[in-house]
């Protein structure tokens, strides 16, 4: 077996412990109460996949980035909503019902959007839908769904499993970058010195300006969650994705790997920042 095999492997493994250890997480009561409304769907569908791609293309125009950086961030562009979305949104002091809704939301987005607008998106791309859609299918969704039926079905289980899931995932993502960084070394240098990293960051920056400013008459809370949801990303989804790419450039494998460490420090930042808002509101209201 080669090392670029056994990253595949790990790959793999990665995303079905994070997707499966969010499932055994996710509180379907919630879920579906926060589902009913329409209002909430509609922005979150809006932000995800039609704000969120359009500006990760502006971005790839405006940044002087290498092709496989600017097809990084474009992957980076079609898939919202981070596993570990929970955290911050507890941390943010946000609306957690509305968290638990946005997730699965964003997953089955994700499945079945970004291999439909992935070969929009990116210039001279030939992979087919099909062949995008078929791994996100497989380590993405029924992970997923999964995890959900086993929380709801078999509550001891999933109470049993979800800090084994966890660990596992945990482990694989510290493998994960040792592949990498191994395998790759080099090129994440050289993406030190480029636009990649700066191009996450005014992505993740401004998408969460944006959702949070226009809020369209969602309470503060909500505004957070919406935020949070829509600027932080499912870094299991694109490493799966960019595995179906012939020929795979290592700097787009780096540009997804820069995708799990880099973002992680904003979205704490904005996280802190929604908290103290939060603490805000509720002197305004007390007072």
């Amino acid at each position: 077996m080669t090392l670029q095999n056994a990253l595949r492997i790990v790959i793999m493994v990665y995303c079905v412990a994070n997707l499966g250890s969010m499932g055994l997480e996710l509180n379907l009561r919630e879920m579906i109460k926060s589902l009913q409304s329409a209002k909430l769907v509609m922005l979150s569908l809006v932000w995800s996949w039609v704000v969120g791609p359009a500006f990760a293309v502006l971005i790839t125009k405006l940044l002087p980035m290498a092709e496989p950086y600017a097809v990084g961030l474009l992957i980076f562009g079609l898939a919202p909503t981070a596993p570990a979305l929970p955290l911050f949104v507890r941390m943010a002091r946000a609306d957690m019902s509305l968290a638990a809704a946005l997730m699965p939301l964003a997953m089955v987005g994700t499945v079945v959007l970004m291999p439909l607008m992935a070969p929009l998106l990116i210039p001279g791309l030939t992979v087919s839908s099909w062949a995008l859609a078929k791994p996100l299918l497989l380590t993405v969704l029924l992970p997923l769904v999964v995890g959900v039926a086993i929380k709801v079905y078999a509550v001891r289980v999933g109470d049993k499993l979800f800090p084994v899931t966890k660990h596992i995932a945990g482990i694989a993502t510290l493998v994960l970058v040792v592949f990498v960084v191994v395998l790759y070394g080099r090129n994440l240098l050289t993406a030190l010195g480029s636009f990649a990293i700066a191009a996450q960051v005014l992505f993740i920056l401004g998408m969460a300006l944006m959702s949070y400013t226009f809020g369209f008459g969602l309470n503060q809370s909500q505004r957070s969650a919406v935020s949070l949801a829509v600027c932080t990303r499912n870094g299991g989804a694109m490493f799966v994705a960019i595995t179906s790419f012939p020929n795979l450039d290592p700097r787009l494998l780096v540009m997804i790997l820069l995708a799990v460490p880099v973002p992680v420090i904003v979205w704490f930042a904005l996280a802190k920042f929604y908290a103290a808002r939060a603490s805000g509101t509720i002197v305004e209201r007390a007072a």
